[in-house]
């Protein structure tokens, strides 16, 4: 088909098969079909100081990401910003909970929430009239170059650079927002008034274009921002050039926060729990409910069970071991050959054993303890 173009996004060590030997196979059919244009690849994403490796179950993936209650699209947007599409990159807790915390939050949040804010408490929740003055230049140059900026980016699959660019946007709107001082121009006289109506006009606008941008890193978040803003659908077109698309008497909705700050505490726990592999994972939650269970109970008393003594038996072997015993001493003092004195050294201890094992003792501790004690007397 020669309308299509394809694109194939895969990891790095995906590349010689999808770029020579399966393009060669289908060339080699001769059944037209449609050649790869654009071969995506990436390099390698690292867990924290080690390798993400699904076998072993080192990393946290999908099913783990649910569980934590953080919501996905702080996932997409800290993968996509961490893509590794130049060289090998990692996923960190400490940095994840810094990206959310200073770009989603202190940056883009921040920014659509103070805009959307304004325009509900000072004009009642209706977009005020924009009236563009050379002071708004400067403001309207820079979005439309990180604009222009932006879709090239798209057009050259370079998705991380694109997030930057978005980043880039909210980040001039907040300067603008900043710089302008509408919060204490709307306290002023009507031109005042108007002017700070302006700057919210465009702030909102700004706003309904960064929903627009989002989509493809975060849907979520963007459909949350339309909702807020009440935007109609048609505002889903991404133009060359910002335009503004909400209209003077457009009725936004309640304005909410996008984001919510993660805690160095919350990430520590995770760090915690996604540390290792799986089998040491499972081996330490194990330990844990183990000392959960037993922590309260007082251990089961054991009580030993008296072992009956045969007087006569223990007797008879106490002399049979003195008796072997000076038949060992004589041997050494004679110096009989060592094999000798090794076959009646072993008829000694087995004697001992059963004379310990008569009185109910145990015959380890107590040759092994006698043994320990005579060498320690030769030294």
């Amino acid at each position: 088909l020669q309308q299509v173009t394809l694109y194939n996004f895969m990891a790095k060590d995906n590349v010689p098969f999808h770029s020579v030997v399966f393009p060669c196979s289908l060339l080699g059919a001769e059944d037209n079909y449609t050649l790869v244009n654009h071969l995506q690849a990436t390099e390698y994403l690292n867990y924290e100081d080690g390798k993400f490796s699904k076998s072993r179950g080192v990393g946290v993936f999908g099913n783990n990401a649910k569980d934590t209650g953080i919501p996905a699209d702080i996932y997409r947007f800290y993968l996509l910003f961490v893509r590794p599409e130049s060289q090998d990159s990692t996923f960190s807790w400490e940095d994840f909970m810094t990206k959310n915390n200073s770009e989603l939050l202190n940056n883009l949040g921040n920014f659509v929430n103070r805009a959307l804010m304004f325009v509900s408490n000072f004009f009642q929740g209706v977009i005020p009239a924009v009236e563009v003055t050379e002071e708004d230049g400067q403001l309207l140059a820079q979005l439309n170059r990180e604009l222009h900026a932006f879709i090239q980016c798209l057009e050259k699959v370079r998705v991380r650079e694109g997030l930057v660019r978005i980043l880039n946007i909210s980040r001039l709107g907040n300067q603008y927002i900043q710089a302008q001082k509408p919060w204490v121009l709307v306290k002023g006289n009507q031109v005042e008034k108007a002017r700070a109506g302006t700057i919210i006009g465009l702030a909102a606008n700004v706003a309904c274009l960064l929903s627009v941008m989002v989509q493809p890193y975060m849907p979520a978040t963007s459909k949350v921002i339309q909702q807020q803003l009440q935007a109609p659908p048609d505002v889903n077109i991404l133009m060359d050039r910002f335009v503004c698309q909400l209209p003077a008497g457009h009725k936004i909705g309640k304005p909410s926060p996008l984001f919510q700050k993660i805690e160095a505490c919350t990430v520590a726990e995770l760090k915690k729990k996604f540390a290792g592999t799986q089998m040491e994972r499972k081996e330490q939650n194990q330990k844990e409910q183990n000392q959960k269970s037993t922590q309260g109970k007082t251990p089961p008393v054991q009580t030993a069970t008296p072992t009956k003594v045969d007087q006569a038996e223990v007797d008879r072997l106490t002399a049979e071991v003195q008796k072997q015993g000076e038949v060992v001493r004589q041997l050494k003092t004679d110096k009989a050959e060592k094999n000798l004195v090794d076959t009646e050294v072993q008829k000694l201890l087995a004697l001992k054993t059963q004379l310990a094992m008569a009185r109910g003792e145990n015959p380890a501790e107590i040759i092994g303890g006698k043994g320990k004690k005579n060498k320690k007397g030769k030294k």
